[in-house]
């Protein structure tokens, strides 16, 4: 079992050393439709205001552009006519303009976008953490090839990963009745054969997977609860701890979570 291992105290605190005193690296923060963008603009919001991020993009569907005030950094990406993501060379453009994206969900269901945001995701040259539903989106359509963009990180729920492993046909099967030995297993195995980064939570374990390893933090031993887990605030949080610590996922991201 070398390649899980259970933390239970920050062991990367040094990492937090390498976020600057002054506002560097951008950010752009992608999600919404035309009847739900709360959680993207507190997303933008907390990068902009808790950590030193210079520039912040938040990319929403232009069927709100009438909707919104023109602020500086919204950026309007054309979209469907139920007021979702349309397949364009712009949302391609956006995932590959900046250091770093966070897809935040709240595209809504349809298989124009879930095409649109897979074929996107499949050339994104830029670290991009995928949050909420939009693995099961994704996990809707065929996302074998976009699975093998090292650049991607999951950031979902254990049926979400579920539903990412059926959609390709994952041999290993993941339940929520499983123990924790059992899903840390599975996540090894999927993250040996696509070398995409997982994370997510089961039997009060934050699990964080890459390469074949997978560590556990209790969430009693953070200050986070099973709701808080996915708000806006953590996601962002860790968007910026791998913005300041690139090519560094797993230690990142731990870190994040103290």
């Amino acid at each position: 079992m070398d390649y899980f291992k259970k933390i239970e105290q920050n062991l990367y605190s040094d990492l937090t050393w390498n976020i600057p005193d002054n506002k560097q690296g951008e950010v752009n923060v992608i999600g919404g439709n035309s009847q739900s963008f709360n959680s993207e603009v507190k997303s933008a919001e907390l990068l902009s205001e808790k950590f030193p991020v210079k520039t912040v993009n938040l990319f929403l569907p232009d069927a709100l552009k009438t909707k919104l005030p023109p602020l500086e950094n919204f950026r309007f990406l054309p979209s469907t006519d139920s007021g979702s993501f349309a397949d364009s060379e712009e949302l391609k453009a956006a995932l590959n303009s900046a250091d770093f994206n966070l897809l935040t969900g709240n595209f809504s269901k349809n298989s124009i976008t879930e095409r649109a945001l897979s074929d996107a995701l499949k050339t994104a040259e830029k670290p991009t953490l995928i949050t909420r539903d939009t693995t099961e989106l994704i996990a809707a359509g065929n996302p074998e090839q976009l699975l093998m963009n090292e650049n991607l990180y999951f950031f979902t729920s254990l049926p979400g990963i579920q539903k990412l492993f059926q959609s390709v046909y994952y041999p290993k099967v993941i339940t929520l009745s499983q123990s924790l030995i059992q899903i840390a297993e599975a996540l090894r195995k999927f993250t040996l054969s696509y070398p995409v980064s997982l994370i997510t939570f089961h039997n009060g374990q934050i699990l964080v997977a890459k390469n074949g390893n997978v560590s556990a933090v209790a969430i009693e031993n953070t200050s986070l609860t099973p709701l808080t887990l996915w708000g806006s605030e953590l996601a962002s949080k860790i968007t910026a701890y791998n913005l300041y610590n690139p090519n560094n996922f797993e230690q990142a991201t731990i870190s994040s979570l103290f």
